[in-house]
């Protein structure tokens, strides 16, 4: 069990790391974007305004993504799950705590998906209160 939950802090780490590296990189691009749309007045609303909002929901699926491939190669090096297909399948409805059934995760392993189900509940949470704010911050109109 020790050796479970020392991997599984590790990769919610791992993860809270990259997702807020990611987060301050969305960040500071949409900052540009916002000034260069002022700057030049242009509307929130226009095709420009659009591309921006659609490239930083991109940039989250990039994000969650890159988690859950994160996950999905460990479940594979510890053979806890049986190909990189299935885990790839099994890490993104368990990060998306969406749930599915544990016989396909090896019993000895168990414990760090579960971990992975509450890491990607406060990572998609985390993206989708970043997401709110910025949008709220465009409201210029």
């Amino acid at each position: 069990m020790l050796r479970e939950l020392g991997i599984a802090t590790a990769m919610v780490v791992l993860t809270v790391a990259i997702h807020g590296f990611g987060l301050f990189s969305l960040t500071r691009l949409l900052r540009l974007e916002s000034a260069e749309e002022r700057s030049e007045h242009i509307s929130v609303l226009s095709v420009r305004g659009l591309v921006a909002t659609l490239m930083a929901v991109l940039g989250l699926f990039a994000l969650h993504g890159m988690e859950i491939w994160i996950y999905a190669f460990l479940f594979v090096a510890l053979d806890a799950v049986e190909g990189l297909r299935n885990a790839v399948y099994f890490s993104t409805i368990t990060y998306g705590a969406i749930g599915y059934n544990d016989a396909a995760m090896a019993e000895s392993w168990r414990l760090v998906s579960a971990i992975e189900g509450i890491n990607g509940i406060v990572l998609l949470g985390w993206s989708t209160a970043f997401f709110v704010t910025r949008i709220a911050g465009m409201r210029q109109l």
